[in-house]
């Protein structure tokens, strides 16, 4: 079979979104299927990866964050030529012409919905502004348009709840439990020496990262002698840094290697997760493979990922309950933390996602779809 994905914001920087397409690209791939990546860039490119073949498209910048997009004109030849048996797309924005194309094209479309748009709405409209009864005038469009909705947490479903459609389906995100693993050699510091707190996140508002900044603010002011490392960047880097002008903070940028990323999580005590529209939340998922215990907001869909007590906690969002939430992990036995922690994670392969899309996709194999 093969499997067309689509995405428009996948760079080398686009974390979550990039490991999720790749990481399923590599199961369609070791399932023996011909899966074909289509993203937009600077320039046309056509290359195989490790997790198959990545056919770039040039496209019109948007935004300020660098990122390009497809276009109808440029992407259907290239799609009229691939033949695909299903797409499936990972951004909302292509819908307008996707869909028409695709059922001219007797070629079912499934959306992966990878963000709640009354969530990312929410924080870009003025007040009284009609935020519910447009997201869901926009979720009817959506699940008119295409054959399955993919969602990965109860959170991402309960918009579509809302409006009824019967077409979603909640496939849990995995992690790479090889990648992102305890280390043996150099734990947490436990209840000894200045806890190490670490957010991984990109440096946007709507990922609220200052929160984790004030929250270390206030724990050293109530005498836990806390430091901190950012990884990631982003628009508010400027901002941040000034921000935590007088504390322990260490910016680290965007790190572009798992290795690294993995064992600078392993060897914090606990990760805070500030951002309350996640739909799944990897770096969440990532952190808990490390047997870092997180710090969670009650908004959004990281508190679902919650396993054994120890694991981690969810708090009101707020830098005081974040602070709140942190002192009250750190009291609790390292080893005991880090334990429930990685238990919690190893529910989530990233076999098991696989698995639960191609078991979506059985009806579109060549021979077995009707016109």
């Amino acid at each position: 079979m093969r499997i067309v994905q689509l995405a428009n914001f996948y760079t080398p920087a686009s974390g979550g979104l990039r490991t999720c397409v790749d990481e399923i690209g590599r199961g369609y791939l070791a399932g023996g299927h011909d899966r074909v990546l289509v993203v937009p860039g600077l320039a046309d490119a056509d290359e195989l990866t490790p997790a198959g073949r990545r056919i770039t498209v040039r496209g019109p910048r948007f935004g300020t964050a660098g990122y390009h997009v497809l276009t109808a004109r440029r992407t259907r030849p290239l799609l009229e030529r691939l033949r695909p048996d299903v797409l499936e797309c990972s951004d909302k924005l292509s819908m307008r012409w996707l869909a028409p194309w695709a059922r001219r094209a007797g070629v079912p479309l499934v959306l992966f919905s990878h963000e709640r748009i009354d969530a990312i709405l929410r924080t870009r409209v003025p007040p009284g502004f009609p935020l519910t009864t447009a997201a869901d005038l926009a979720n009817r469009r959506l699940a008119n348009r295409v054959e399955h909705i993919v969602v990965t947490s109860e959170f991402a479903r309960a918009e579509f709840t809302r409006i009824g459609a019967r077409n979603v389906h909640r496939i849990p995100l995995g992690v790479d439990l090889e990648v992102f693993r305890p280390n043996e050699s150099e734990g947490p510091t436990g209840n000894s020496g200045a806890p190490r707190l670490i957010l991984v996140s990109r440096l946007s508002r709507e990922k609220h990262p200052e929160r984790a900044i004030e929250a270390l603010r206030l724990l050293r002011h109530n005498g836990i002698d806390a430091e901190l490392t950012v990884a990631g960047d982003g628009p508010l880097g400027d901002d941040l840094q000034l921000l935590a002008r007088g504390l322990p903070v260490r910016f680290a940028g965007h790190i572009s290697d798992r290795e690294v990323v993995a064992a600078m999580i392993a060897a914090a005590d606990i990760a805070l997760c500030p951002s309350p529209a996640e739909t799944f939340g990897l770096a969440v998922l990532e952190s808990l493979a490390c047997g870092t215990s997180v710090i969670v907001p009650r908004d959004g869909a990281a508190r679902e990922l919650l396993g054994p007590p120890g694991s981690g906690i969810a708090c009101d969002g707020t830098p005081e309950g974040i602070a709140a939430a942190t002192r009250t992990l750190l009291s609790a036995p390292a080893e005991h933390r880090r334990h429930a922690a990685r238990v919690s994670a190893e529910r989530f392969p990233w076999s098991r996602t696989v698995t639960g899309m191609l078991g979506l996709y059985a009806d579109f194999e060549p021979g077995l779809r009707t016109a």
